[in-house]
């Protein structure tokens, strides 16, 4: 799905004509683009900035292991590690600014006494700025590679391209025919002729051409280093990521619980206080007027009714009795007997996954068959549900107007229902094409 939403954009790009598509290939263009002026900047800066904080690092810890038969050389270690998360710093912002790499900043530290003490434990405990260490250690024979590599690169091919038109300095000022390509006692060997010169200038080009991607490499490995080492670490990143998904759980039952309230207050409280106003004037009723007190009891009698028939819906609305007795299946089948539209329902499944994620699965092909009803203007749909691996697959389509939007910007129910989604590491793609037809594809993690 996702694939055929990228070719229809590519398409559409191809077709609005020839002015945005670049006239050169791309290994002409790379000598001349920015990005690579900028990649080629970044390793420069290397050497400088790797001398700078492999000196530092070294330093720094040598003198805090020195001292650590005395007490200072505990905070000398400290302030060692402290530097490198400062030069660190400095290095992310660097990458950001010539190689476009967003790393996050690594997760704070975690003070927990008071004074220089609390913060000297804190640094020497944190991860991250024993990660700023190792990455002051090993960029340094890296930069120093890196920055070799590139220069010499860079320099033989534009030198070798623009050969012929400073070639003559030569002879003019050298007192030699060329560019001496062998020499010894006896022979010399001199690029002089029109030839030679042509062919030099050729060599210089393939040097040129391959420059910037030979430098675009090297930058991969720092951004590689950068990525791996300047950043959070993937266990503080995954703990990020579960108490924004915490949050999300605990406003969305909150959501949950106002909804319910809402709809007891407006709905079946309120008739059930009229029927019991109802019930008390036909009781008042009862010896003087028996025929009408036995109309308003048969209206109290279908108030009865109605307000059960509301208790129902907002009990399957929670969770289904159908969905814990039969499964998916049948409660899936259920909630599609409902929609306005004539929905095809399709489940594969060879056990049933986790009450959590079937009660998910449930409210979300919920909460799209409501929007097919209100807004697609389809008349047809269809649900599929089947297990890929260790992922609950579910695709609702319909052939309506289309046009959904699952972007947070958009105020729509979708994002909503994707925030639920991403809380037990889901997904929701959407593919709605302005006229349609509208696919949305949800993925949930299997538990069985």
């Amino acid at each position: 799905m996702a694939m055929r939403y990228g070719e229809r954009h590519h398409r559409q790009g191809f077709e609005d004509g020839s002015a945005r598509r670049p006239r050169l290939p791309a290994a002409l263009r790379a000598p001349f683009e920015a990005r690579s002026w900028r990649e080629f900047a970044y390793v420069l800066l290397n050497l400088p900035m790797g001398i700078l904080m492999f000196t530092y690092a070294v330093t720094m810890v040598a003198l805090g292991a020195g001292l650590l038969v005395t007490f200072l050389g505990i905070p000398v270690l400290a302030a060692a590690l402290a530097g490198c998360r400062a030069l660190g710093m400095l290095e992310r912002a660097r990458a950001r600014g010539l190689l476009g790499l967003e790393v996050d900043e690594p997760e704070p530290l975690r003070v927990r006494g008071t004074g220089p003490m609390g913060w000297t434990v804190a640094v020497l405990k944190s991860g991250a700025s024993w990660r700023h260490l190792l990455y002051a250690v090993l960029h340094f024979p890296w930069a120093v590679l890196s920055f070799s590599v590139a220069v010499t690169v860079w320099a033989y091919g534009w030198a070798l391209l623009t050969y012929p038109l400073w070639f003559w300095l030569f002879p003019v000022y050298g007192g030699q025919g060329g560019l001496q390509l062998y020499g010894d006692e006896q022979h010399r060997v001199y690029l002089d002729n029109p030839f030679e010169i042509t062919v030099t200038a050729s060599v210089g080009l393939l040097f040129t051409l391959a420059a910037p991607w030979i430098v675009r490499a090297l930058t991969t490995v720092d951004r590689l280093l950068v990525h791996g080492l300047l950043g959070p670490s993937r266990l503080a990143s995954r703990v990020v990521e579960l108490e924004s998904d915490r949050g999300v759980v605990v406003d969305t039952a909150a959501a949950d619980l106002r909804r319910i309230e809402r709809d007891l207050h407006d709905g079946a409280q309120a008739r059930l206080v009229n029927l019991a106003m109802d019930l008390g004037l036909a009781r008042e009723k009862l010896r003087e007027d028996p025929q009408a007190a036995a109309r308003m009891v048969d209206e109290a009698h279908g108030e009865v009714k109605t307000a059960l028939q509301e208790l129902r819906d907002l009990a399957r609305g929670i969770h289904p009795a159908v969905l814990t007795d039969r499964g998916l299946d049948a409660a899936l089948s259920s909630v599609a007997s409902r929609c306005t539209v004539p929905v095809t329902v399709e489940v594969d499944l060879p056990s049933r996954p986790a009450p959590a994620i079937e009660g998910i699965a449930y409210f979300t092909v919920s909460e799209l068959l409501q929007n097919i009803s209100k807004h697609s203007g389809a008349r047809s749909a269809s649900v599929d549900v089947w297990r890929s691996t260790d992922r609950l697959m579910i695709q609702v389509a319909d052939d309506g107007v289309g046009g959904a939007d699952a972007a947070p910007a958009g105020g729509s129910g979708l994002a909503g229902l994707a925030e639920r989604l991403d809380a037990v590491d889901g997904i929701l793609l959407v593919d709605s094409p302005a006229g349609g037809p509208t696919r949305v594809t949800a993925e949930l993690p299997w538990r069985g």
